[in-house]
């Protein structure tokens, strides 16, 4: 570690000497500012209603923020490239012939009206065959293979007792809606979400020809499925429940699983998925909801069964289909559940396509193009100061004891940094892409990919394998890997800027950084080693006073107003279900702030004003201008209701009082709207 340590610092000075501190620009945007706001009463409204103001939702959009931004900016390139590639005559089979024809068959309007439901037609005739439960078990495993999840999921992940060993695990799946509040949560707009999925089923039902290929109405079609959807949710865990890693772990041998769920053919599922060599026990995540799967396959009539089958067929298809499919599919999904009003271009949806079947191999050529290895090394440097600012705030903590702050320490020593892309890239020459239809395409694709997760089941954890592709602006932390991720598409403004002095990257990526970081040890993560495995670490009294402190940040999420709207009425935030965010988010500002301190005192980065701004308030403007959004109300009731995340707004108001250096920075005083006393500031990383 020490020797890792020095090649950072070596780093650093050699960086800092590349260019000259005064070309670097102070970061901050002055057109992001509504100066008209005060900073000390309304942060995020100084900090980003001129953002704003510059970028009012249109028409496409539900949400759009600086994400959102970077991420339009990233299609166009990877447009850029797939119209390159198209522009030449491929070698047959090829990836670049692969990413032409996936994208040219998206845009070929004309075919896709030709085609109507045709493509879909083979698998709706299908399961209209089924006529026994062994016909029912069939067609489960033939939709799991195509990556359709009905009635459940199984997935490779690692065990909770050997990080180092991928095994199977059972997980709940199956709702159209995605999520079991839709169908039994009054409040809000699920009423109405409820009553729009009905009919959206009822149209198209009635588009693919089902009704009359089964010589049941359309309507009742729908009527048996929305009933069907809702007793599933009734035994499914809610998303919080799903947070605990403790409550998802239910070790089973096959034997076992047989007695407790007798028609759920565990072993004719492992061995038709090819997954029966090595298989000695493997996870049932949540055993009430497979508890209710088993009773279903036996009581339900097949008919019901059937019905619920050709929807999830039609609805995983309809986005590849004519227009009429994409259209009804858009009202529900696009302006019902998040309140956009118009679809985005058929270039952006083809080209998210290309991505999602393409990933790495799209990847490859994009950092190729788009991502300098300057970056890479000026992101390895920040990295590593916040990793040592880290163990800094580890050993200031004073509600730690010294054998918790030991095995704190030897965790963060041994995380794994990934930053830009991977040092290996997937092979996709299996991956079979024909000039048939846009639907058969993304069936070979999930297929593709099914057999890639499930190739990895009962195997060693490949730790040099990457849980996002180059090009995503995301970033993430694995508990079970030890690991976080920093793709190349996020290393960009507002994120990182290679043209600005170090206070505002520390404000913006640094703080990502030290998000990804702090998710080692939130209310999830906490509970993993330094190897991956759920193991308690702690002693008893820490993990009391962890348990005492986040609740501080519980309180103050649930006291803050998420929406506020004449339709929907007032919604607050949820601080259970987006506690893990929110500590990550304190623990980001405090380990980033701190590193940057660090680094000014060892001559990083200006101490003087740019802009007007000292560095303490560059850091805060851009860590808020990370956030800077405009939400319609339909997105907002939806991501409060189904998103980890605090909405962008309380990111920064109700995050940001809880750091003391954001009260000296912009002086904010006790009668002041930012202000929150000192006794209620959380206590944690």
């Amino acid at each position: 570690m020490k020797k890792t340590l020095l090649t950072i610092a070596t780093m650093a000075l050699i960086l800092t000497g590349c260019k000259h501190k005064a070309e670097l620009g102070s970061g901050i945007d002055l057109d992001n500012l509504d100066t008209t706001a005060s900073p000390v009463d309304d942060f995020y409204q100084y900090a980003c209603g001129g953002w704003m103001k510059n970028h009012p939702l249109d028409a496409e959009h539900s949400r759009y923020g600086s994400f959102d931004a970077l991420a339009e900016n990233l299609q166009e390139q990877l447009r850029s490239i797939i119209d390159s590639v198209s522009a030449n005559k491929n070698e047959a089979g090829s990836i670049a012939d692969k990413i032409a024809t996936l994208y040219n068959i998206g845009m070929d309007s004309v075919k896709l009206q030709e085609q109507g439901a045709e493509p879909l037609k083979p698998y709706l005739e299908e399961i209209n065959n089924v006529k026994t439960r062994d016909d029912v078990w069939a067609e489960i495993l033939k939709m799991h293979r195509r990556g359709n999840h009905v009635l459940f999921g199984v997935f490779g992940e690692a065990d909770k007792d050997d990080a180092r060993q991928c095994i199977a695990w059972a997980y709940q799946s199956g709702l159209g809606l995605g999520d079991r509040d839709y169908y039994l949560l009054a409040e809000g707009n699920n009423k109405n979400v409820r009553a729009g999925y009905v009919d959206l089923m009822t149209k198209e039902f009635a588009m693919a020809g089902y009704d009359q290929m089964s010589g049941i109405k359309a309507d009742k079609l729908a009527k048996m499925v929305m009933d069907f959807e809702t007793l599933l949710a009734k035994s499914q865990n809610t998303r919080l429940e799903n947070r605990d890693p403790q409550a998802t772990f239910h070790r089973y041998t096959i034997d076992e699983a047989a007695k407790f769920a007798k028609n759920i053919d565990w072993k004719g599922y492992f061995e038709a998925m090819n997954i029966m060599d090595g298989m000695k026990t493997f996870n049932i995540a949540q055993p009430k909801y497979f508890a209710e799967v088993n009773r279903v396959l036996a009581t339900t009539d097949i008919e019901t069964l059937k019905a619920y089958f050709a929807w999830h067929e039609i609805n995983s298809a309809a986005s590849y289909l004519s227009e009429d499919f994409v259209n009804a599919h858009f009202d529900f999904y696009g302006k019902l559940l998040s309140g956009r009003e118009v679809n985005r271009p058929r270039w952006k949806r083809v080209t998210s396509t290309v991505d999602g079947a393409l990933g790495e191999a799209l990847g490859q050529l994009y950092v190729a193009k788009y991502f300098p290895a300057e970056a890479k090394q000026r992101m390895e440097v920040l990295v590593g100061n916040l990793m040592e600012a880290l163990g800094q705030r580890i050993d200031q903590a004073t509600w730690m004891t010294e054998p918790t702050k030991k095995n704190a320490h030897e965790k963060l020593s041994t995380i794994l940094v990934k930053i830009g892309y991977p040092n290996k890239w997937r092979d996709y020459s299996g991956l079979e892409i024909k000039n048939d239809s846009y639907y058969a395409n993304v069936v070979r694709s999930n297929e593709f990919d099914m057999a890639y997760m499930f190739s990895k089941i009962n195997k060693p954890v490949d730790r040099d394998e990457w849980q996002m592709t180059p090009q995503t602006v995301n970033a993430y932390y694995n508990p079970t890997t030890n690991e976080i991720c920093f793709p190349a598409g996020i290393l960009q403004p507002p994120f990182f800027n290679m043209n600005a002095d170090e206070a505002a990257n520390y404000g913006a990526i640094g703080v990502v950084i030290g998000h990804e970081l702090t998710h080692g040890f939130d209310a999830q993560g906490r509970q993993y080693d330094k190897d991956g495995n759920l193991n308690d670490w702690w002693t008893a009294e820490d993990a009391a006073n962890f348990d005492r402190n986040k609740q501080v940040l519980i309180a103050s999420f649930d006291s803050c107003i998420a929406l506020d709207d004449p339709e929907f009425g007032l919604i607050h935030g949820n601080g259970q279900l987006t506690l893990g965010e929110n500590i990550a988010d304190n623990g980001g500002l405090h380990v980033s702030y701190l590193a940057m301190m660090n680094a000014m005192d060892r001559g990083q980065l200006n101490k003087e004003k740019m802009d007007g701004f000292t560095p303490y308030q560059r850091f805060f403007l851009a860590y808020a201008a990370v956030w800077a959004s405009n939400i319609r109300p339909q997105a907002a009731l939806q991501l409060t209701q189904m998103d980890v995340h605090s909405l962008g707004r309380n990111r920064v108001n109700v995050a940001l009082p809880h750091i003391v250096e954001f009260h000296s920075a912009w002086t904010v005083q006790p009668q002041h709207g930012m202000w929150l006393d000192p006794d209620k500031r959380v206590e944690l990383w």
